[in-house]
C-alpha cells in the first residue's frame, strides 16, 4: 500500500512543500563511516525544503532486515559523530502502517536534542551519525535496532514492525532557550532515600552521586523490574518528554559499566520516547530528584542483536538513574 503522511500543521501556519530527491551518495571520512543506504530507505519520499515539515511517502509494510539510511537533502556544515548531541527536526512513522507516532512541528519551540551514545535507540544512532548539518537524512529501522521483541505499545508499535525516521540536522551544539527559562537541573538526585528492595544489585554512592553497583552473583530476572532508591518532590517526568539525567549502564552478565554519564562530567540530555524500552518504562511518571534503578531483561533492551561489543544477545542490563530536570 502507498501511504502519505505529514504532521499536523498547528496554528494554521501554510508550509510550502518542495520535492527533493533521495540520495544514497556516501558522506565517509576518516573518522565516521555512515550507515549504507539500501533498497528500503532509498524509495521513502521525503519531501520539503530542509527545516520544513516533511511530507513522507512510501510503500508499506516495510521489512528491513538491518538499519538503512538515505541522505534525502546533502548539508554541507559539521559532521555529527559519536558522543556528539545534535539538535534536530525530526517525525518518526510505523513502517508498517505508515502512520505517525512522534516528532515535532518544525518550529524553534520543538528543537530536539538527541545524544549520539548508548541512551539513543540504536537505528536512530545509526541513521544520524556521520550526517552533516543542513542534512535531511532517512532511516528506516528494524526492531532489533529499535523496540526489539516486544515492541512499543505505547506508541503504538507492534512486535516485528519497522520504524521510518526522518531527521533534518539543524545543529551540533545545545538548543537555544526559547520562551520561559527552564528549572536549572540538578547536579544530583536530591529526593528521600527510599528502603531497600530485596533482590536489586547494592547502590552505594559517591559524594557527587555517582553510584557503585554490586551485582548479585546469581541469575538475572526475566522481566522488567524498577525499584526507587530516591524520591524526587520535583515534576512528574510525562510520556514522551525531554529529561536531562546522569546515569550508569551495567551488564548484570559481565558486570562491567558499558556506559555513564558521570564518566563524562556532565548528565544527558535525551528523550524518553527515543531509548530502549525498559529506559523509558523506568522514567516516565517518575519525578525530578529521584534516583531508580532499573533491570532490563534483552526484550525490552537490545534484543537478540544486542549492542556489541559490551552488550551480547542474552545480556541483562542494570541502570541506576538520576532524574535531575525536564527540557
Amino acid at each position: 500500500m502507498r501511504i502519505a503522511t505529514t504532521m499536523l500543521v498547528t496554528a494554521g501556519l501554510v508550509v510550502t512543500l518542495a520535492a527533493c530527491s533521495p540520495t544514497s551518495e556516501g558522506d565517509a571520512s576518516a573518522d565516521c563511516t555512515p550507515t549504507p543506504s539500501g533498497s528500503i530507505s532509498d524509495a521513502v519520499e521525503a519531501s520539503g525544503d530542509f527545516g520544513t515539515l516533511p511530507i513522507v511517502i512510501f510503500d508499506s509494510p516495510t521489512a528491513a532486515e538491518t538499519t538503512e539510511r538515505t541522505v534525502a537533502i546533502k548539508g554541507d556544515g559539521d559532521r555529527a559523530v559519536e558522543g556528539d548531541t545534535i539538535n534536530v527536526q525530526y517525525s518518526i512513522l510505523n513502517g508498517a502502517t505508515g502512520v505517525n507516532i512522534a516528532g515535532t512541528d518544525y518550529t524553534d519551540a520543538t528543537l530536539s536534542a538527541f545524544p549520539l551514545n548508548d541512551n539513543l535507540l540504536p537505528g536512530f544512532v545509526k541513521t544520524l551519525e556521520c550526517s552533516t548539518v543542513g542534512s535531511r537524512v532517512v532511516g528506516v529501522i528494524p526492531p532489533v535496532d529499535a523496540f526489539g521483541e516486544t515492541g512499543s505499545p505505547d506508541l503504538g508499535i507492534e512486535p516485528g514492525q519497522d520504524l521510518v525516521f526522518v531527521a533534518d540536522i539543524i545543529s551540533i551544539a545545545a538548543p537555544e532557550p526559547t520562551g520561559e527559562p527552564a528549572v536549572p537541573a540538578l547536579p544530583k538526585a536530591d529526593g528521600a532515600e527510599q528502603p531497600e528492595t530485596p533482590g536489586f544489585p547494592k547502590v552505594v554512592l559517591a559524594d557527587d552521586g555517582r553510584p557503585t553497583v554490586t551485582i548479585p552473583d546469581e541469575a538475572p530476572p526475566t522481566e522488567l523490574q524498577i525499584a526507587v532508591l530516591k524520591k524526587g518532590d520535583g515534576a512528574v517526568v510525562p510520556e514522551a518528554s525531554d529529561v536531562i539525567v546522569h546515569y550508569q549502564g551495567i551488564n548484570w552478565n559481565t558486570k562491567e559499566i558499558f556506559d555513564e554519564s558521570w564518566a563524562r562530567g556532565e548528565p544527558s540530555p535525551f528523550n524518553t520516547a527515543q531509548v530502549i524500552a525498559g529506559f523509558t518504562k523506568a522514567i516516565e511518571g517518575q519525578t525530578v530528584g529521584s534516583q531508580v534503578i532499573v533491570i532490563i531483561p534483552p526484550a525490552e533492551g537490545y534484543g537478540e542483536a544486542g549492542r556489541p561489543p559490551s552488550i551480547g544477545g542474552t545480556d541483562t542490563l542494570v541502570f541506576v538513574v538520576d532524574i535531575l530536570g525536564l527540557g
